[in-house]
């Protein structure tokens, strides 16, 4: 029954002479996600709307499934689009329309009509009259609400008369691409994934960075981080994802800074090796899925020393959540399962047993001091010997 369907955006509505900008950049990463679908599309921008028409068979399932993972699409909708031949064709339509879409004809219903072609013969109000009495000719069981309708059937007078009553909704944000590149500091736990969709759903496209640690690392655990990579490119499309071999850097760490200190200390040097891989990328910042005082490492004091290596921003689209908000919008990505496998990641191999939570910088560079002899070469190392993957969606 669906040819079409209608894609609604919302804030791209607002953007004024930059506008065609955003519509051309969601009709691309439409056409780009709806390759994967079985069937055959043409995407298209017609005068203040977006629609993607089918051409034979195709999966209608999949296609809206796909859709919903777009950023920048708010709503779905099935269309019927229909050629003008007067009113009474378009009251056949909507009638055959009712009755093919609602086999259950007890429902209350509204018709609402507009016309971006104001030379269309009839008012708004009369199109919505004159359809809502056909339908109550045609369907007796049915009754009109026009405050609390159970069915809204909308009537748009365009080139195409369109006619749609469902509005499947979408993700929301702002068109992939849209906003520059980040790189994502990507680990097997359930907080970063999510940090990633967040910022790429703000147009952000990503690149990420996995610090593992062989052997106390499995490649079971690089691979659950591989996974959790194609779990959120099915909303940011191709990530490239850097593994760094970091095993030598903690154990030197670990061998000659204080215990105490072992987690921060670990994660600036995270921070710059990251940050190396972010420039060469022409990254314009980094993610992380830190959340304040979730753990030692993300009180505000240690924040505060971990951003002082970094010179490029730190978003983290997390700060200020609950776990249990973290952990919902995990689920609806799909990447809590994989998140909570049991195959540890090396930030959880080398913990203290009581990790400094109020470190001093003035204190943490004094420690650094001790690692001066072979920390570049070390890190240097783990640059050369990183290993770069192109991951698309699963």
């Amino acid at each position: 029954m669906y040819k079409s369907f209608l894609i609604k955006y919302a804030e791209i509505a607002i953007k004024g002479k930059n506008r065609y900008l955003f519509e051309d950049a969601l009709v691309q990463n439409i056409r780009y996600h709806l390759k994967r679908v079985e069937g055959t599309f043409h995407v298209r921008k017609e005068n203040g709307r977006i629609y993607v028409d089918t051409e034979g068979e195709y999966d209608y399932d999949e296609t809206v499934e796909t859709l919903q993972r777009i950023f920048g699409i708010v709503g779905i909708c099935p269309v019927v689009l229909i050629e003008d031949e007067g009113f009474d064709a378009l009251a056949k339509v909507v009638c055959d329309y009712v009755d093919r879409t609602y086999p259950d004809k007890n429902f209350t219903f509204k018709v609402d009509a507009r016309r971006a072609r104001k030379n269309y013969p009839m008012t708004s109000m009369e199109i919505n009259a004159a359809v809502g009495e056909k339908i109550l000719e045609a369907f007796p069981e049915t009754s009109v609400d026009v405050h609390h309708p159970e069915v809204m059937i909308h009537i748009e007078i365009r080139p195409m008369i369109n006619i749609y009553s469902t509005e499947i909704p979408g993700p929301g944000g702002m068109p992939l691409g849209t906003a520059g590149r980040a790189m994502l500091l990507l680990s097997g736990g359930i907080d970063s994934p999510v940090a990633g969709y967040m910022v790429s759903k703000r147009g952000v496209t990503l690149e990420a960075t996995y610090f593992h640690a062989p052997p106390y690392t499995s490649e079971r655990a690089k691979q659950k981080v591989i996974d959790l990579a194609k779990k959120v490119a099915r909303y940011s499309g191709q990530i490239k994802l850097h593994v760094v071999n970091f095993t030598d850097i903690q154990l030197y760490i670990y061998e000659k800074c204080p215990h105490e200190e072992l987690t921060i200390i670990m994660r600036r040097y995270m921070m710059k090796i990251a940050e190396h891989f972010a420039e060469e990328g022409k990254c314009l910042g980094m993610i992380t899925g830190e959340s304040i005082g979730q753990v030692a490492s993300q009180t505000m004091q240690s924040l505060a020393v971990t951003n002082e290596v970094c010179h490029m921003p730190v978003y983290r689209p997390l700060i200020a959540m609950d776990k249990q908000d973290i952990v919902s919008i995990a689920e609806k990505i799909d990447t809590y399962e994989t998140s909570i496998l049991p195959y540890e990641d090396c930030c959880t191999i080398f913990v203290a047993k009581h990790p400094v939570t109020k470190p001093s910088l003035k204190h943490i560079k004094k420690s650094e001091c001790r690692l001066e002899e072979k920390i570049d070469e070390l890190m240097q190392t783990a640059i050369d010997t990183t290993e770069t993957i192109l991951v698309d969606a699963e």
